[in-house]
């Protein structure tokens, strides 16, 4: 675990990028982390002098906070590079026509001054088109010669996955045996971005669980993100499956992640040359939404699942909609530790990558 081949690395698309070997050293540190922070050891020396740049181009509570924290529990610098105090990063082909500067600048300049650094993208920042935020990051990793983390963009979420792992498998000890259940839950907020329930395919899968993603029809994941997990579970002796049965998916699952996310079909599409084909339809994804108001997590579909299963939850959810109160307040719910995790996943993440001191 304790060896140097995460130095430097970038954490884009960790699901895909990093070994199942590699994600669990990074459980175990992030484990050992979390002990230290518990018996208030001093653990300012592992990235004492280190600057970490984060660049927010959408809301953040979870994120903004366990990484602010994180890099400062570690003995590290945080600058947030907010969005309107600085210029906005243009990529090659997009650049918007005052207040932008070029990503190829911007990244070697920060390259220059700082240890790593931190984005999240998706949505409106990003044009509604689907992959758009994921290839700005890419662009940042090109050109930068420090780490690149992905914060959440629209194809991906690996902080999130990494610490909901963590959760897992301090509440059940392995991942081998487990039913794991991704699944689309109504919102009354459409276009909501396709990184956590395709983090959250991937990742189990990577590990070695039995995946079960349950959609309604329209609610389809990225092709390609499917064909890897179904990869995985080839790998590992396990299996992925697809359902639009919702209360099927639920029988004897030992984790359920009813999360809302949007549909493909009604993003913005670009052909192979950059040119924009297709505009986003957000009113036509919403009536798509509101012919599924009935996939929501309530208490009768919780006794379906294995007496030992648990609630699980990205946060913040749409109450009422994805989830009962019920349910996210009951004993089954375990969102609170899962956001704690957020804080000791990405110190091990940030740990490795940035060249810590352990």
């Amino acid at each position: 675990m304790r060896t140097n081949k995460f130095y430097g690395r970038d954490w884009l698309s960790p699901e895909i990028d990093y070994s199942k070997e590699e994600w669990e050293s990074l459980l175990m540190l992030a484990e050992e982390l979390k002990t230290r922070y518990a018996t208030n050891e001093d653990t300012t020396a592992i990235l004492r002098g280190k600057t970490l740049y984060t660049m927010f181009f959408n809301s953040s509570l979870r994120t903004r906070s366990t990484f602010a924290a994180g890099i400062q529990q570690l003995g590290g610098f945080h600058v947030d590079l907010e969005p309107g105090k600085t210029y906005t990063p243009a990529r090659k082909g997009f650049e918007v026509p005052y207040k932008t500067e070029r990503i190829c600048d911007v990244a070697r300049v920060l390259s220059r001054t700082g240890d790593a650094i931190a984005i999240r993208m998706y949505g409106a920042p990003a044009h509604w088109i689907y992959g758009f935020a994921h290839e700005t990051m890419k662009e940042f990793a090109y050109y930068a010669d420090i780490p690149v983390i992905n914060m959440e963009c629209d194809k991906y979420h690996p902080c999130q996955a990494l610490a909901d792992m963590l959760t897992i498998k301090e509440k059940f000890g392995q991942f081998r045996g487990l039913k794991f259940v991704i699944s689309w839950a109504y919102s009354g907020s459409t276009a909501k971005p396709f990184a956590v329930p395709q983090s959250l395919a991937l990742a189990p899968s990577l590990l070695g669980m039995d995946v079960v993603l349950a959609r309604p029809r329209g609610f389809e994941l990225d092709p390609e993100v499917t064909r890897k997990c179904h990869e995985y579970a080839m790998q590992n002796n396990a299996s992925f499956e697809e359902t639009d049965d919702m209360e099927a998916a639920f029988e004897k699952a030992h984790v359920v992640y009813p999360k809302s996310w949007g549909s493909l079909e009604y993003f913005a599409q670009l052909d192979k040359n950059g040119r924009k084909i297709r505009s986003e339809n957000l009113e036509g994804m919403k009536d798509l939404f509101e012919k599924n108001k009935h996939w929501i997590c309530d208490e009768k579909k919780m006794k379906l699942l294995d007496k030992n299963g648990i609630y699980m939850h990205c946060l913040p959810a749409d109450r009422d909609m994805e989830v009962t109160d019920a349910v996210i307040d009951g004993p089954r719910s375990v969102i609170y530790d899962e956001a704690e995790n957020r804080l000791h996943a990405q110190k091990a993440i940030m740990t490795l990558l940035m060249g810590g001191r352990l």
